[in-house]
């Protein structure tokens, strides 16, 4: 059997994470915008960070697992 949550965690955290689908950290006018579908480089960096920083969180502290089959 093979552990399959770390892929569902991580597919998860990229799509809620990509820089302006639900939100942007830091967006163009304010400091956060929610659903504009722009970004920027900074954005892509404080996203990135969050997404390292839940992703250990998540698999290293948390231990998710998911055996399937």
């Amino acid at each position: 059997m093979s552990d399959w949550g770390p892929v569902f965690v991580a597919v998860i955290l990229f799509v809620l994470l990509t820089p302006g689908l639900l939100f942007q950290v830091p967006g163009h006018h304010r400091c956060v915008e929610f659903g504009n579908f722009r970004t920027s480089g900074a954005s892509i960096l404080v996203h990135s960070l969050l997404y390292f920083g839940l992703i250990c969180v998540f698999l290293l502290a948390v231990k998710v697992h998911l055996y399937i089959g």
